[in-house]
């Protein structure tokens, strides 16, 4: 006999950060994401990842410094990275663009509305006045850049889940 909860299908909300190298930004995001849906005890119900738009690091972990930055928060990056790939618009219901040539790239890449409506820059997310809509680049900065873009992508996580919980119609006081 199965229990009520294998009879219905839970809801898998799949969500894809994606930047150039897929070492920095992409996965310091996917981290902040799962820690935040982890401590709201909702991880069930969704499946993250993170990309890159460029080939230039396949394989490789996040920048040590990308790692040192989110281990601070207690977050443990073990992320390996790719590339993004047009099969990806299938697989995931939210592609979150971490600056304005990451959305281009993208946008290029979608084949129809469809596609492009999963699209969005994941700063619009982040609460305040006067931020930029990118995220910046850390790579060439040091670790305090690297602790910087770790807040903004933690903030802007608090902001997309609310957006995804409400366009899924679920209810949820955190």
């Amino acid at each position: 006999m199965q229990s009520s909860e294998e009879q219905s299908p839970e809801i898998k909300i799949r969500v894809l950060f994606v930047c150039l190298g897929n070492i920095c930004r992409s996965p310091a995001a996917e981290g902040a994401f799962q820690d935040l849906v982890r401590k709201k005890g909702i991880e069930r119900y969704f499946e993250i990842d993170s990309c890159g738009t460029s080939r230039y690091h396949l394989g490789e972990l996040p920048d040590m410094r990308t790692r040192q930055a989110a281990r601070k928060k207690g977050i443990e990056l073990v992320h390996r990275a790719r590339q993004f790939q047009k099969s990806d618009f299938d697989a995931f219901d939210h592609v979150l663009a971490m600056d304005r040539s990451n959305l281009k790239d993208l946008l290029s890449l979608a084949s129809g509305e469809e596609e492009r409506k999963k699209i969005h820059l994941y700063r619009k997310f982040q609460k305040g006045e006067g931020k930029d809509s990118d995220v910046p680049d850390p790579y060439y900065g040091t670790l305090k850049d690297f602790e910087e873009v770790q807040s903004i992508v933690s903030e802007a996580a608090e902001g997309l889940l609310e957006f995804i919980l409400s366009k899924n119609g679920v209810k949820y006081a955190p």
